[in-house]
């Protein structure tokens, strides 16, 4: 026993600082817990992952819609007053990096006063409804950024019971609303290609004093879905954004509402797999970091769209990407006045400036089949609402000062390298360079319809990538290239339409990688890359190897707790 109790001893001296200082960082980056007791305790849940069936996510789809810029933002710019700060917002957001505006274009402040009014009478002069939101598509333009209007919140007059049974609640006639989605998309055909329709639909109040409908959703989806194909067949439509939630009860009440999973089967039930082309969530970090890898359905992390991805591949809809809404934590400060303290969790302004590009580097490397991250929020147009503790999502203040997070996520995206990582990607993802002369060729022999194919020798294809191997889906035609990777000497490949290896190695590493065309007929379709068999196998074993270090961190602390 002596001779035991020593070997625990020296083992627990041995163990400890690597628990206190080695290994915090990599708890962190396994469980988006900061202190030693949460980390630990993190650890064991972790451990429990291969305890139930791991989701499938199929990455190696060929998903449209993923290979898009990734940086979006939720900006309020129809509540600006003065142009001068909408374009204020618009610039700061563009020297950000940010790519996307998710802005709302309320139903209730476009069509005011009756159907087919689309006349302010609200102030003097009366002016078009339509001027504020003109003004705002303009400004995306101007910037070089593109717009997701959000299209919700009907008009008191759309109801016989008005705004009685809240504001948000959806319309009686959905005719009405399908009249609205058409006269949106039909006025901004060509400028704006994505809309999404409805928002939280799954929670209270964003259905109204009522409880959540899923079937009644759908039914909303599919009647705004037809009508924008209709105005612009080549629309894309994002559902409603889903929250995260494990309430089972669909309320109406403050914090009711049906849990997202059960909420997005019966969609699924209802039939909303035809009814839109990108599905949508929010996913706040509210109680750990992004790097949190816990995955069990009542614990609200940033994992959680990995369920969601579960849940669409089982229901055919491998093919269709995911969108995240909503994405940051809340700083919000101590203070007694502030209503909700710690209802969105707490983090201080300097987790928070750490956390977002944490979050983008984890949806862009790891998560294939997601698309845009809309951050929450750019700014207020007053500070009116100091004390509501969502207020401090913000990342600018109303007078345009800006917070840690802005300078934080400025940094990182001027800093950012834009690569392919694991998974199957178009021939237009955005970390691509095109250089010479390409052109865009639609066909039904390419996967998704279209491909890039050069026009002249000597036009080059740009990128970096992460993996092991890479591997080519040129387009039809016949001709060579040489690929050059990490400055190494080039190799003359033969292209005859069949996919083709570019790279194949054992080791995953960042590469650089430049395609240039030689001669004849050169496309590109597609492009895989491969993660090394190495890396899959320790992942599958990483589960026991989180149990084994909360184990033993388990037991040094239980130690250190009987020596006091």
């Amino acid at each position: 026993m002596r001779k035991l109790a020593l070997l625990l001893s020296v083992l627990t001296l041995l163990i400890l600082p690597a628990c206190q200082l080695s290994f915090s960082e990599w708890m962190f980056d396994q469980t988006g817990e900061e202190e030693l007791l949460s980390q630990v305790r993190g650890m064991a849940l972790l451990a429990t992952n291969v305890l139930h069936p791991q989701p499938q996510t199929a990455d190696l789809t060929l998903i449209p819609h993923t290979g898009v810029n990734p940086f979006g933002i939720n900006v309020f710019l129809n509540e600006e007053v003065e142009e001068v700060k909408r374009e204020r917002s618009v610039e700061m957001i563009a020297e950000a990096g940010f790519h996307w505006l998710r802005q709302e274009f309320p139903w209730e402040d476009i069509e005011i006063h009756g159907k087919g009014d689309f006349e302010d009478r609200r102030h003097e002069p009366h002016r078009s409804a339509w001027e504020k939101y003109d003004h705002i598509v303009d400004l995306a333009g101007q910037y070089g950024l593109e717009i997701v209007p959000r299209l919700s919140n009907p008009p008191a007059w759309t109801r016989v019971l008005t705004d009685t049974i809240g504001p948000y609640a959806p319309p009686d006639d959905l005719a009405d609303w399908g009249d609205y989605v058409h006269a949106v998309v039909s006025r901004y055909r060509g400028r704006v290609g994505y809309y999404q329709l409805w928002n939280e639909p799954n929670i209270y109040p964003e259905w109204g004093e009522r409880p959540v409908d899923p079937e009644g959703y759908t039914r909303l989806l599919c009647e705004g879905y037809r009508r924008a194909k209709e105005a612009d067949p080549d629309a894309v439509i994002v559902s409603g954004a889903l929250a995260p939630t494990v309430s089972l009860d669909p309320g109406p009440g403050p914090g009711l509402g049906l849990r997202d999973f059960v909420f997005l089967q019966r969609m699924y039930d209802a039939g909303a797999s035809a009814c839109f082309d990108v599905m949508a969530v929010n996913n706040y970090m509210l109680w750990s970091g992004p790097t949190d890898r816990r995955m069990q359905p009542l614990n609200v992390n940033f994992a959680r769209p990995i369920y969601i991805r579960d849940l669409m591949v089982a229901n055919g809809d491998a093919h269709k990407a995911i969108w995240i809404s909503e994405m940051n934590a809340n700083a919000v400060p101590n203070d007694p006045n502030i209503h909700g303290v710690g209802v969105y969790g707490q983090v201080t302004l300097e987790q928070q400036a750490r956390y977002a590009p944490r979050a983008y580097q984890r949806a862009i490397e790891e998560w294939p089949w997601m698309g845009v991250v809309n951050f929450w929020f750019f700014k207020r147009a007053s500070d009116a609402e100091r004390d509501q503790s969502w207020y401090y999502f913000r990342m600018v203040e109303p007078d345009f000062t800006p917070m840690p997070v802005y300078e934080s996520m400025r940094e990182y995206t001027t800093n950012l390298e834009p690569a392919l990582h694991a998974g199957v990607h178009q021939e237009d993802h955005w970390a691509l360079d095109y250089r010479g002369e390409w052109e865009t060729v639609e066909s039904e022999d390419a996967i998704l319809g279209a491909y890039h194919v050069a026009t002249q020798p000597g036009s080059a294809l740009r990128f970096a990538f992460d993996g092991a191997s890479l591997a080519l889906h040129p387009g039809p035609g016949a001709g060579e290239v040489e690929i050059q990777v990490d400055g190494q000497a080039p190799r003359r490949i033969s292209l005859d339409g069949r996919p083709v290896w570019l790279v194949r190695g054992l080791r995953e590493m960042r590469r650089e990688a430049t395609l240039t065309v030689v001669s004849g007929e050169v496309g590109i379709d597609m492009l895989l890359v491969h993660r090394s068999a190495l890396r899959s196998a320790l992942a599958n074993g990483r589960a026991l190897v989180y149990l084994a270090l909360g184990l033993v961190c388990v037991g040094v602390l239980i130690r250190i707790f009987r020596r006091q």
